[in-house]
């Protein structure tokens, strides 16, 4: 059965907006299953089909005759030189919508249409399923700790039964289904990933250094990124780091959430944070075969914070929202903010911790924002794993997991 998705909704906008619409994300989140459920008048096209693909890439003038539209071409990283017959099919007709396309990301694919589709693409991006997806939670703004977003989503509140279980499980729809084994589904998953999408990216001489590359990242989830650590653990240069990690950002396994700079903070640090988008992935990498052991383990801490990030970054992204404005903070003093969310001028700090303990020590580096006059400094929260709300300081609430 069809799961709906929230970026269902953007989705239909944009077919109002312009006449081609890029349908990116992860292999295996949705994007076939969602633009077909929804658009079911458009006629189908998979380039996984080797005669659609050889007739893409040897003669595209021929591949778009006797095609009814509107259209879906799916997969369409594999043949990216369709981007330019694709402008030039949706020129003859200012009609709205008239191509889908989908494909995982690349940075190839994205630059690609971007310049060749210029002023005729939308280009959205699809996330694996949140879990305001997975409890069926209607509600579907961006998370913002301010006190309408607050009284809006407590009014769509939903327990997040088997909190940890959830987490370890994953958010891929296919492991919905219980009886799929999860071990062997991200087994092939990454099998996948790395002999059709990697290889077709970068030439991976040694696919074991590229697997310890994967597992030495998922173990600085939720942590800096420290390029010249992960070169050493996998025995590769900086460089090659640096090349990997951009491919694997670009398919969208992970974030990397930058700090947050300003004229008036001369001491805060450049280095980046990374994040899985699938803490399942992260626990299939680390080797935590059960959610007890995610639970009990050394690194439970940044696997819930892996978590959280990643619930709020869906948020965005199923409200159409760019992404660009959630930061963290960090200065050379170590004081550390988890996430820093900007809007219209005004800087909301998100802490996030694994237990229940509601302790204003949570908050003391909140403070820090005071320094930067030209910003404003609005409605702060924790979030944790209170069962309620829970005031802390006037301007700041401890939320529940289920306030993402």
């Amino acid at each position: 059965m069809y799961l709906h998705r929230h970026i269902e909704k953007i989705l239909k906008k944009a077919e109002k907006q312009t006449k081609v619409i890029l349908l990116t994300g992860a292999r295996q989140v949705g994007k076939s299953t969602s633009i077909r459920e929804i658009f079911q008048d458009y006629e189908y096209i998979t380039l996984d089909d080797e005669n659609e693909l050889g007739l893409a890439l040897t003669d595209r003038t021929l591949f778009f005759k006797d095609r009814n539209f509107p259209l879906i071409i799916d997969e369409v990283q594999y043949a990216k030189e369709l981007m330019r017959a694709i402008k030039l099919v949706s020129d003859k007709s200012d009609k709205k919508g008239q191509i889908f396309i989908t494909g995982s990301q690349t940075y190839e694919l994205l630059s690609t249409a971007s310049e060749s589709l210029a002023g005729r693409i939308t280009i959205l991006e699809m996330s694996s399923l949140s879990c305001r997806e997975i409890f069926h939670v209607p509600f579907c703004d961006a998370m913002l700790p301010t006190e309408e977003y607050i009284e809006q989503r407590k009014k769509h509140m939903i327990p997040y039964t088997k909190l940890w279980e959830r987490i370890h499980r994953g958010s891929m729809p296919e492991l919905l289904d219980e009886e799929r084994d999860w071990e062997w589904f991200y087994r092939d998953y990454i099998r996948t990933y790395i002999e059709r999408d990697v290889r077709k990216i970068v030439n991976i001489k040694d696919e074991m250094k590229f697997r310890s590359f994967l597992v030495s990242i998922a173990a600085r989830s939720g942590q800096l990124l420290i390029y010249q650590d992960v070169a050493y653990d996998v025995g590769v240069d900086v460089k090659t780091v640096k090349n990997w990690l951009s491919v694997v950002a670009a398919s969208g396994l992970i974030k990397m959430i930058h700090p947050y700079h300003n004229n008036a903070i001369k001491r805060a640090i450049k280095t980046p944070k990374l994040y899985f988008m699938d803490t399942g992935l992260l626990c299939y990498f680390v080797g935590w075969k059960t959610y007890q052991t995610a639970q009990n383990g050394a690194m439970a801490g940044n696997i819930f914070e892996t978590f959280v990030v990643s619930e709020i970054i869906k948020s965005y992204i199923n409200a159409g929202n760019s992404t660009d404005q959630i930061y963290y903070y960090r200065d050379k003093d170590k004081k550390e903010i988890d996430l820093l969310i900007e809007e219209e001028n005004v800087l909301y700090p998100i802490e996030i911790k694994k237990g229940a303990a509601v302790s204003r020590d949570w908050i003391k580096n909140f403070s820090v924002l005071d320094k930067i006059k030209e910003k404003t400094v609005g409605n702060g929260a924790v979030i944790c794993q209170v069962d309620k709300t829970i005031p802390i300081t006037q301007s700041v609430t401890a939320l529940p997991v289920e306030y993402i």
